[in-house]
């Protein structure tokens, strides 16, 4: 290999790195520094030239990241989640997908001068709203009630809709210019579904035999998957150009929601694989773009972006939530939420190779127009949404709901009291009977590891402003706090005390840990032992003459005080490093046993869970 070509493609995968890891510490959107990151190195300073360094791979390099983004993509979509959502999903989708094409089409045809053809695949290609800034943004914002679901799922379900209608369109026009006639475009929309649709079905029942037969071994299994894709990408495209996304997507959503393998492997797999082929694919990319192309958009290239936030989005939103029952806040902030992303850069930087090739003319405006876009929707909304949400008081500046790690006997009672009480609260847990028992008890869960890459898309962080790390195992705690600490901060990240032995064999470092909840011996397995004893954990309004010493003093020592209550219905957590303390008008919380030995006193069934005693002995993990 050529020096210049290893310096290169050394350079391209470095700075990618490092820009997502420099937007990650700055709290920007990634997209943003990598597009920066990509002009830099390439058409101003001339560091990396994607077409010297890869040629005629060039393409089919692009098609086959876009290929397995698609499919990880896929593999996000979750039937049952996103019936949770409701219709709103769907009019957002369906209605609002069509009314931003159709606006982006005639921004594309009037503003840009684009013939009908390439305007309508320009519009098809910004239907997506970019997942991967999507997702972040929501983690900066933590949005309350259902807005934050509908924009995570909206995101993730338009981003293979998208590409697929570009398939389909694309389709239209090369068969329309080549044959011009109608029976052969409505027959190459046919075959594109029926071969990629058909093809990803199929691959996805075979690999789920694959895994559910054991005919691989562990460490084989995601290079199997890996090869499952590519090949169905590949061969979908020989019977029908461009179908091969739609069979990546397919494939990864049937795979997705069969129930005979565990494929949580292969999704961390894809997931960590995305974040490099993210960071390459952008930089490659917009290394292409000349300074000239963008500045041949001139004014109206400025114009396009103003129209897509400020028309197209608003009316598609519009459309979308007539007879809605979302609030006008919810609407607005919607209406404010589209950034575009990798799949429309890689997407119309494939068609427009393609459509050059075929010698159509204005097919060079697609990828300065798409980019145009990707940079102006970025900028303003990741700039500017966190702001706006709390101005429309759809996301708090001080959220007062938990999120707990942990869903055993003594986490349930706290969340059920906490939920009785109008305060959110998500429970996360990997053991799968514990989610079952939280469920029953009408508490929101999410089954699976708070540490992996799916948790962090899926959870809704949305009115959670606090983290309680609560599970068996100390280790894990630890782990917990320093993993969101980016996202509550350490002064809002709590976990039990740990076990005496643990702190003594690890050298437990205070300055990594979160704060330490209730008191030092407060460790889980005295909790779990109070809780299988018969304590409960009560809610008690204080008064003036019923206050804290009189509340310590009727329940005696073996009480452990865990909260208050504030008149304002805030939440102050009572920690080794804060005193318990309570004013007349709050409400302590406490896991008590009662005097009187009635362990679940009648008078307040509102602070009493009626688990299933047969689950107490049983932890999570």
């Amino acid at each position: 290999m050529h020096p210049s070509v290893l310096v290169g493609l050394t350079l391209i995968l470095v700075s990618g790195v490092l820009a997502q890891w420099v937007a990650w510490r700055l709290g920007l959107p990634s997209i943003l520094l990598l597009l920066a990151v990509g002009f830099g190195v390439g058409p101003w300073l001339g560091w990396v030239d994607p077409d010297l360094l890869f040629g005629e791979m060039l393409l089919p390099a692009v098609s086959m990241a876009v290929a397995l983004i698609l499919y990880e993509g896929g593999l996000t979509l979750r039937v049952a989640e996103l019936k949770n959502v409701g219709g709103d999903l769907w009019r957002l989708i369906l209605i609002g997908g069509a009314v931003s094409w159709l606006v982006s089409l005639l921004a594309g045809r009037y503003v840009l001068g684009l013939s009908w053809p390439l305007a309508s695949l320009l519009g098809a290609v910004l239907i997506v709203t970019g997942p991967t800034v999507i997702a972040p943004l929501l983690r900066q914002m933590r949005p309350a009630g259902r807005i934050g679901p509908l924009l995570k799922w909206e995101g993730i379900v338009i981003d293979p809709i998208g590409a697929v209608a570009a398939v389909l369109i694309y389709e239209v026009i090369v068969a329309s210019a080549a044959h011009g006639a109608a029976s052969v475009v409505l027959g190459g929309a046919l075959k594109t579904i029926v071969y990629g649709g058909g093809l990803g079905f199929v691959s996805a029942v075979l690999l789920t035999l694959v895994l559910n037969r054991y005919w691989v071994p562990d460490y084989l299994q995601n290079a199997v998957s890996l090869m499952l894709v590519l090949a169905t990408f590949a061969i979908s495209n020989q019977l029908q150009h461009e179908s091969g996304l739609l069979a990546v997507t397919v494939m990864g959503f049937v795979l997705s929601n069969q129930r005979k393998a565990d494929v949580q492997h292969i999704v961390a797999f894809k997931a960590n694989l995305q974040v490099l082929l993210i960071a390459v694919l952008f930089i490659v990319l917009a290394a292409r773009l000349a300074p000239a192309d963008m500045m041949s958009l001139g004014i109206g290239g400025i114009a396009f972006v103003a129209i897509l936030i400020f028309v197209g989005r608003p009316l598609s939103i519009l459309a979308s939530t007539i007879g809605s029952k979302l609030k006008r806040n919810e609407v607005a902030l919607l209406a404010w939420m589209a950034p575009r992303g990798i799949v429309a850069a890689a997407v119309s930087s494939v068609f427009a190779l393609r459509l050059e090739e075929h010698g159509f003319k204005g097919a060079e405006v697609l990828v300065p127009a798409t980019f145009a876009a990707i940079v102006g929707t970025v900028a303003v909304y990741g700039l500017t949404a966190p702001y706006i949400a709390r101005r429309l008081g759809v996301a708090d500046a001080d959220p007062q709901g938990l999120l707990i790690i942990g869903a055993h006997p003594f986490a349930r009672q706290l969340a059920k009291l906490l939920s009785d009480r109008s305060f959110r609260v998500q429970l996360v847990d990997s053991n799968h009977e514990n989610i079952s028992a939280a469920r029953m008890a009408g508490l929101q869960t999410f089954h699976g590891s708070a540490l992996a890459e799916r948790a962090e898309d899926e959870l809704d962080l949305g009115g959670l402003g606090k983290l309680l790390a609560l599970t068996p195992n100390d280790s894990i705690n630890l782990l917990v706090v320093q993993h969101y600490a980016e996202v509550f901060g350490k002064a809002n990240s709590y976990q039990f005390a740990p076990r005496k032995a643990y702190a003594k064999a690890h050298s437990f470092d205070k300055r990594h840990h979160g704060r330490l909840l209730f008191n030092e011996s407060a460790d889980f397995d005295h909790l779990n032992d109070c809780i299988q004893r018969g304590f409960t954990i009560k809610a008690t309004p204080l008064t003036e003459e019923f206050g804290v010493a009189e509340f310590l003093q009727r329940y005696g020592g073996s009480l452990v005080p865990l909260f208050a209550i504030t008149e304002s219905k805030r939440i102050r957590l009572f920690t080794t490093d804060r005193s318990v303390a309570a004013e007349a008008g709050e409400t302590i919380v406490a896991l008590v046993e009662d005097p009187e030995g009635d362990s679940k006193p009648q008078s307040q069934p509102e602070s009493t869970v009626d688990e299933n005693s047969a689950e107490k002995t049983q932890p999570s993990i």
